[in-house]
């Protein structure tokens, strides 16, 4: 899979600056509240087909790595949620590594121990649960193998 060329950076001000930052510091910044990694997700939209990058919190777990879709706990989904079931493939950058994954929806055996986990690097994911109703996703993003 080739990496995407043309890229639009999130238009919210606050996480276009954490990209900005990220970019330039090979993920050495910005430092999020309470030490919680970040990483640099970079996702088809499903209806325009462009490429779209937003920064998330971000954690390695056996293997692979867990983005939660919380949304503070709102009742609908973070837009880069839907884009990413309907585009499974993408484009993570953990530091300075920058590789392509294919994400997936943790199942309901896969998520206690990975909702725990995250919880453990951003204890507000409990509280943004008791907000709503939505079972918030926890997505499984899995490296894909590249030819060296």
């Amino acid at each position: 899979m080739e990496a995407p060329t043309d890229v639009i950076d999130s238009t919210e001000p606050w996480v276009k600056n954490q990209i900005d930052e990220y970019v330039a510091t090979n993920g050495e910044k910005p430092k999020f509240n309470h030490g919680a990694p970040l990483v640099l997700i970079t996702y088809k939209g499903r209806k325009t087909g462009q490429w779209r990058r937003t920064c998330l919190i971000g954690a390695e777990y056996e293997g692979s790595y867990l983005l939660v879709a919380s949304k503070g706990g709102a009742d609908d989904d973070p837009a880069w949620y839907p884009n990413l079931v309907e585009h499974p493939e993408a484009w993570l950058q953990v530091g300075p590594n920058y590789f392509p994954v294919t994400a997936r929806t943790a199942t309901p055996d896969e998520k206690p121990p990975r909702w725990d986990y995250m919880v453990t690097l951003w204890p507000d994911y409990a509280k943004y649960q008791t907000k709503t109703d939505r079972e918030i996703p926890i997505v499984i993003l899995d490296p894909i193998p590249t030819a060296v």
